[in-house]
């Protein structure tokens, strides 16, 4: 996988990740894309060893990064930084994929999620696309989450 795209997938899932481009590429053009994909610096090739240590701990000193928000709706309470859900006060145990599902749809703020874009954000790029997985996967959520009293 392309170091761009890791550090867009970084950014889309919202992972807590600082990261530091180190390319070959050292054209300004190629630096403003590397920080507009989300990359926090960015350090062109060739460089000074001492150089790329000051930058890793000069990312390392910056104040943390911002936990994901509590996620809340129709009863269900969702913390990305704790993997914790609650229904109506009420824990409730989700597997990893479960889970990562149940953030999405509950991201997407009421749209519609489909089979493929669950898919996509839940898992890899290996998954079968005519898997019947995402299918299951809801269904469980919904078993797992039951009706709202």
């Amino acid at each position: 996988m392309h170091g761009d795209d890791v550090c867009r997938k970084i950014v889309e899932l919202g992972m807590p990740t600082r990261v530091l481009m180190l390319t070959a590429s050292g054209d300004v053009s190629d630096r403003v894309e590397g920080l507009e994909i989300g990359a926090d610096d960015y350090l062109p090739k060739p460089f000074a060893f001492s150089e790329l240590i000051a930058r890793v701990r000069a990312l390392g000193r910056r104040t943390s990064v911002p936990l994901p928000p509590v996620l809340e709706r129709a009863g269900i309470k969702l913390d990305p930084n704790r993997r914790e859900v609650f229904r109506d006060g009420r824990e409730v145990q989700l597997a990893p994929k479960e889970f990562a599902v149940l953030e999405v749809l509950m991201r997407s703020e009421g749209a519609v999620v489909s089979a493929e874009q669950l898919l996509e954000k839940a898992w890899d790029e290996n998954t079968d696309p005519f898997t019947n997985v995402v299918r299951v996967t809801v269904m469980t959520l919904r078993r797992k989450l039951g009706s709202r009293r």
